[in-house]
């Protein structure tokens, strides 16, 4: 589970008993750092607009730019590296299903999607034989996972970079990044209110895929990385351009309370975060969920990951409203639970209490830490390196070196595999700038989009290269 024993303790100390089996299951994925941030957040803290917004009660599901005309963009972007690692295209087609549920929860149109990768050598004879076949089966494998979800689901990729560097071989950085357009007046919160209003758990059953997906996305990849594949979730496209369509559908009744996506650590994260933020409880019965195989435990329905899922909260006699909407889709759309005052989560699976918990445990409580730093070697020797030690080259040599590296090359191998076009609203396409552009239909306005990152700067230099990328 990842649970360490300082953390363990202090769970008990906590609850003031022991946790049940579920219990601490849940207390895993949201104390990973993958949820609770548990090392980042001390470093996170030192950007102004994060510490914040974590100090406000601005915290959504992604963040929102005003455009002028009551219009807003919001984007996020958000990591899938291990479950890409272990299995590239389910890793990386998650990874955008994931992003773009941040989006539409929202309220937003999903318009377009961008990511940022990061792989080891791919050139013969920069890496052994065995490591450069790795990284091109990753790379081959990502690109093919972005393409295969983004082009079914119907949001353009319209930007990107790409960038090779040993320190990725292996284990490589895949950052999606979705973008959407919405009113601001008719923004969706995730906060769940209304006692006695019904809790309704929207799109495709549960499986067993991903289960602790979140713990093992926050661990260190070692020799057992094959037999971590069921920690993976499994992707359909089509499923999520159904729920997209159904959830602002749904959204437009104004029956819908707040909604939320079941991304990392599943039931656990919407049920808990949704409580949380609300500052009310929430009793939910597992017998309820649709679930694909039989016999499934409390633990596995609170833990896994399965794709295309949402929670929301209804207004109590509206129910109906919502549920029709995603029935009209041929979406699974039930009540599983009702909000209540107690401010505590309540779990039950065949009439027995799975898992009873004050959410504010779980989202508030989960400790922090602070890793000692150090100045390495390189640094030292990055600060003395002088230009006149550069010895001199052949100028036609040196340009044919250059250009033929993957980090310099054309990256059209990549970016023609994604559907640039869909939604027609792209005015300036991959390679035709320095970032793509979109005209947005209904309005005068057009936004440009890129992401890029200099893994160089940051490792040579995190704070200075902070300074200069922000």
């Amino acid at each position: 589970m990842g649970v360490t024993d300082f953390e363990f303790n202090l769970i008990l100390g906590l609850l003031q008993r022991v946790p049940t089996h579920t219990e601490l299951g849940m207390f895993a994925v949201m104390w990973s750092e993958h949820c609770g941030y548990k090392f980042s957040r001390p470093v996170l803290a030192r950007f102004k607009k994060y510490k914040e917004a974590m100090d406000g009660d601005g915290l959504e599901n992604a963040g929102i730019v005003p455009i002028g005309g009551g219009l807003g963009i919001t984007m996020k972007v958000e990591s899938h590296n291990h479950p890409s690692a272990v299995e590239p295209y389910q890793g990386a087609a998650t990874g955008v299903g994931g992003i773009l549920r941040d989006i539409f929860t929202m309220g937003a149109r999903p318009i377009a999607c961008l990511n940022s990768l990061r792989f080891g050598p791919i050139v013969d004879g920069e890496a052994s034989p065995e490591v450069v076949q790795r990284n091109r089966y990753l790379f081959r494998r990502v690109v093919a996972g972005i393409g295969g979800y983004g082009n079914c689901v119907g949001v353009p990729t319209v930007g990107g970079e790409v960038f090779f560097h040993p320190r990725y071989s292996g284990n490589p950085l895949v950052n999606a990044m979705a973008v959407g357009i919405l009113k601001l007046d008719e923004v969706t919160t995730a906060g769940a209110a209304g006692i006695g209003n019904p809790v309704i758990y929207l799109g495709s059953s549960t499986g067993k895929d991903g289960i602790h997906g979140a713990t093992f996305a926050s661990d260190t990849l070692g020799e057992d990385n094959e037999a971590k594949r069921p920690n993976v979730q499994i992707g359909d496209p089509f499923a999520e351009k159904l729920l997209i369509e159904a959830t602002l559908e749904a959204l437009k009744t104004g029956a819908v309370v707040a909604i939320q996506d079941m991304g990392a650590a599943g039931l656990t994260c919407s049920t808990i975060e949704m409580s949380s933020k609300g500052g009310v409880g929430m009793d939910v019965n597992l017998d309820l969920v649709p679930a694909r195989e039989d016999g499934m435990t409390g633990y596995e329905l609170m833990l896994s990951e399965s794709q295309e899922r949402m929670l929301a909260v209804a207004h109590l006699g509206r129910e109906h409203e919502v549920i029709d909407v995603f029935k009209k889709w041929g979406i699974h759309a039930v009540v599983i639970g009702t909000v209540t005052n107690t401010g505590v989560v309540k779990i039950t699976r065949n009439g027995i209490v799975e898992a009873e918990v004050n959410p504010k445990l779980l989202t508030d409580h989960c400790p922090t830490y602070r890793v000692e730093s150090e100045i390495p070697d390189y640094y030292f020797d990055a600060t003395e390196f002088e230009i006149a030690s550069v010895k001199e080259s052949d100028p036609v040599e040196a340009l044919k070196k250059i250009v033929a590296s993957p980090n310099i090359a054309s990256k059209r191998w990549v970016f023609q595999q994604y559907d640039q076009e869909v939604q027609t609203q792209t005015a300036v396409l991959p390679g035709q700038g320095d970032a793509a552009v979109l005209a947005l239909r209904g309005t005068q306005k057009a936004i440009s989009l890129s992401i890029d990152g200099n893994g160089r700067q940051v490792y040579f230099d995190p704070y200075r290269s902070r300074q200069r990328t922000v």
